[in-house]
């Protein structure tokens, strides 16, 4: 009888305690308030768990409950000063509140306390971007590439970046490697075609210009893009595309409409 009462006492005992696997099942399933509720319980019995503390952290994030998530991430900040993960779900949840002063901040120490985590370094290069620090943008993407040298996107805004500072040269190689990866990137065609237009490479602008607007006939400054670039290899009917570009509000077709006069 005494084994039948502490078997049934241990049943209930592990009903009040929660443990870290299933917690992380849930998770892992998407089940973000039931494993809140999981790794709540796991950290009743052990405050000190960094593993259940961030991915309680992460389920908070997903469920858009964000100064819960900051708390936790600070938690495990306090047991560990050094974990960069912590730091970066710092910065990702001020990413996610459009803070980019505060989540530059964050995901900077990250990046020091783990240089070689991808995402890391990737969401800081996007967060110096926004932030218009354009050299230390683009220094972090080179990092990010070196660790994933086939990711278009790091090639995308490192092109951006580092046609913030002056490099089109680079900036034209840089989404020349996005297209590589990513060619039905219509962003990219487009930037390629304004940074080839500036270093005199008027043809093959036109062709970017005219693959944008073949899928977006509606991009009207990619319409005026194309007659400028049109006009520069002496063919007249750029001006058609200068005046419709004109006529739907294009600023860069109003700069140039003299071309046409």
């Amino acid at each position: 009888m005494r084994n039948q009462l502490f078997f049934l006492f241990l049943i209930l005992l592990s009903s009040c305690f929660g443990s870290f696997s299933e917690g992380e099942r849930l998770f892992r399933s998407g089940a973000y308030e039931e494993a809140v509720k999981e790794f709540s319980k796991a950290l009743f019995l052990n405050v000190t768990d960094i593993k259940s503390l961030h991915l309680r952290a992460r389920s908070y994030e997903e469920l858009e409950a964000f100064q819960e998530a900051i708390e936790d991430y600070k938690s495990i900040l306090k047991l560990d000063p050094t974990y960069a993960q912590a730091h970066a779900g710092i910065g990702k949840v001020y990413w996610k509140l459009e803070n980019y002063r505060q989540a530059e901040n964050h995901l900077l120490i990250a990046a020091k306390h783990d240089p070689k985590d991808f995402e890391i370094l990737f969401l800081l290069g996007r967060t110096l971007l926004i932030n218009e620090r354009y050299q230390s943008a683009e220094e972090f993407f080179q990092l990010a590439k070196e660790l994933k040298p086939k990711d278009a996107r790091v090639h995308f805004y490192q092109g951006m970046a580092r046609s913030q500072i002056g490099d089109i040269l680079g900036a034209a190689g840089s989404f020349n490697m996005s297209l590589r990866y990513d060619p039905d990137n219509l962003t990219a065609k487009y930037n390629r075609g304004l940074v080839l237009m500036l270093i005199g490479y008027s043809s093959w602008a036109l062709e970017d210009f005219d693959a944008v607007l073949k899928e977006k006939p509606e991009h009207v400054e990619a319409l005026a893009h194309r007659g400028v670039a049109k006009l520069n290899l002496n063919d007249r009917t750029g001006c058609n595309d200068l005046q419709q570009a004109l006529a739907r509000g294009s600023i860069y077709a109003r700069v140039h409409q003299d071309k046409c006069k």
